[in-house]
């Protein structure tokens, strides 16, 4: 269990299991979170290649995102309010980023696509 005082990216790992374990949700995330990640890219290439780069970036992390909210319609668990635009910046880009490429490592995903099962 994670106190408050515990950092974003703690509270956040410790958090994700209960609101990813859907499969469906889970496969969403499979999906997007790479294209998300790719729409990031895209945009901080921009300024160095092609300005429509930034355009395109920033369409596929729209829709990289959405799709991934319609994913945690399937789960049971909700995950926390943002609690303001900066914290919702920061929550997004910290799971995007850092918690769901953890969550595969650690074989948390693996875990929690088997425990789908049952």
């Amino acid at each position: 269990m994670t106190h408050d005082n515990d950092g974003l990216l703690a509270r956040q790992f410790w958090a994700y299991q209960h609101v990813h374990a859907d499969r469906r949700n889970l496969l969403i995330h499979a999906l997007t979170v790479p294209l998300f990640l790719l729409g990031n890219c895209a945009v901080l290439a921009a300024p160095f290649t092609r300005g429509w780069f930034a355009l395109a970036g920033l369409a596929i992390t729209a829709v990289a995102f959405a799709m991934q909210g319609r994913g945690h319609a399937f789960e049971s668990g909700r995950p926390m309010p943002f609690s303001g635009p900066l914290n919702a910046v920061l929550r997004i880009l910290a799971e995007q980023w850092i918690t769901f490429p953890r969550f595969v490592l650690s074989g948390g995903f693996a875990r929690a696509w088997r425990a789908a099962r049952s």
